[in-house]
């Protein structure tokens, strides 16, 4: 098959757990699969899931960044994410969302589903949502295609708010002390009470957006909300 990244053709070495359906075969060749840095969980922050060995000391107080030390304790109770922003990654998001190759979201699904079990028990998977003029600029939502591989119910129960500013457009202090970005979907038919709710985007930076969201989602009664991302910058 060609690789999905690349387009060189490459051979995967048959395994049983592809025969058997226990996994799905790699989308990418090895070249580009050993591009994507993967996060591993000895030496990471317990709140947001950064890295410590890109982080110099000063940048941390114990167990935590300094940015979720800043955040203090809010409704978003934990996020972890498949792999570090290198510019390998960005370049690969970059094609993803804005030249349209919805395609690539292949190659983070399984790694998404895997990662997810570290949660527990999910009641509801919540993709974060693009304002209406950014969704209509995309034709998709990638939030929404990495949170359709997961194995729980999918509830778009989230707005944007269309004042809110584009991310990429803010400096690192405008997306902390940030406006809240997202409201209830009126009339919407799902009862967030007492319920465990996986939130889902493609990269956390300074974790602004995922944390708007889990406030509105803690505020109409989400007892616990975790997030998952593709990237960790």
């Amino acid at each position: 098959m060609n690789c999905l990244w690349c387009h060189e053709y490459f051979i995967e070495k048959v395994c049983w757990h592809y025969v058997f359906g226990l996994s799905t075969p790699p989308v990418v060749c090895e070249r580009c699969r050993e591009e994507l840095e993967l996060i591993l969980d000895d030496d990471i922050c317990d709140k947001c899931g950064r890295p410590f060995r890109h982080l110099a000391s000063e940048y941390r107080q114990g167990n935590l960044c300094n940015d979720c030390v800043r955040w203090g304790d809010r409704a978003l109770t934990k996020n972890r994410s498949l792999y570090v922003y290198n510019e390998f990654l960005q370049e690969v998001i970059a094609k993803w969302k804005y030249r349209g190759d919805s395609e690539i979201a292949k190659l983070f699904c399984p790694s998404l589903k895997r990662c997810a079990n570290e949660f527990g028990m999910i009641d509801a998977v919540i993709p974060v949502p693009l304002s209406d003029e950014r969704l209509y600029e995309r034709s998709f939502n990638q939030a929404k295609m990495l949170a359709e591989a997961l194995p729980y119910p999918l509830v778009e129960i989230l707005k944007r708010n269309d004042r809110s500013t584009k991310q990429s457009k803010k400096s690192r202090k405008e997306r902390l002390e940030g406006e809240e970005r997202f409201q209830m979907v009126p009339s919407f038919p799902y009862d967030l009470q007492g319920k465990t709710i996986l939130l889902v985007d493609d990269i956390y930076t300074t974790g602004a957006t995922l944390h708007s969201a889990a406030n509105v989602l803690k505020e109409n009664g989400a007892a616990t909300i975790f997030s998952l991302t593709v990237a960790r910058g």
